[in-house]
């Protein structure tokens, strides 16, 4: 049975000027990843990260701390949708809201709520969108990234994937045949740095866990972050 992990990169740098770094946080969040990997005996045969470089950094200080010599290999395909460009193009009211939610102390919690209505639009509106990947290419480009890496394990291998939330929300939702609007729900909860088992086998493929945080909880509560 082939296994792989779906790893949320550790946490980036929101309100930054360039949010794609991990932040203080993120970074401890990614070496605490690495030890439960080392924990759990994991030995992957194969590490695959997006081109983000929250992505990669996460992969790089995860594998240093758990003392495994593996070489990540870069697919696109498990980059993240572009919040920026699905927020530009949500409704004008929130839009507006957003503007004035970024200069509060709640803008993460008003940035959620507008990330999450241009989420439910974006999907809704299928490959009549004008972002890079409209939902129905990203939905697809996920999932034959991971029937590809599932059969390039064989039935034993274990693979290792650092991508984003996202990313482990659509292809949670396809696995469970649950309504593509649940990507949302999903999406909300996914914890930085957290762990997400999929197996493959005869019967085929199957998610055993998701959203694993408690490596997080047992080294610092302060770790588990959704942003």
């Amino acid at each position: 049975m082939a296994v792989v992990y779906l790893v949320r990169h550790g946490q980036a740098s929101f309100g930054a000027a360039d949010y794609d770094v991990l932040s203080g946080g993120g970074r401890r969040q990614s070496a605490v990843l690495g030890r439960e990997l080392a924990r759990r005996g994991v030995r992957p045969d194969r590490v695959v990260t997006g081109s983000m470089r929250r992505q990669r950094d996460t992969a790089e200080l995860a594998l240093a701390a758990a003392g495994l010599a593996v070489t990540p290999e870069v697919d696109e395909r498990w980059n993240e949708y572009d919040h920026l460009a699905l927020l530009e193009h949500h409704r004008a009211e929130n839009r507006r809201a957003l503007a004035v939610g970024m200069m509060t102390n709640g803008r993460a919690r008003t940035v959620q709520r507008a990330l999450d209505g241009a989420l439910g639009e974006w999907i809704a509106a299928g490959a009549c969108v004008t972002c890079a990947r409209p939902w129905p290419v990203f939905r697809d480009e996920t999932a034959s990234a991971l029937g590809e890496l599932l059969t390039s394990l064989g039935s034993g291998g274990t693979g290792v994937v650092v991508t984003s939330g996202g990313v482990v929300a659509a292809i949670c939702t396809g696995l469970l045949g649950t309504p593509p609007e649940s990507l949302v729900q999903l999406n909300r909860v996914v914890v930085n740095a957290s762990l997400t088992k999929v197996v493959h086998g005869r019967s085929g493929t199957s998610l055993l866990s998701f959203n694993e945080h408690a490596h997080l909880e047992g080294d610092d509560p302060a770790l588990v972050t959704y942003r």
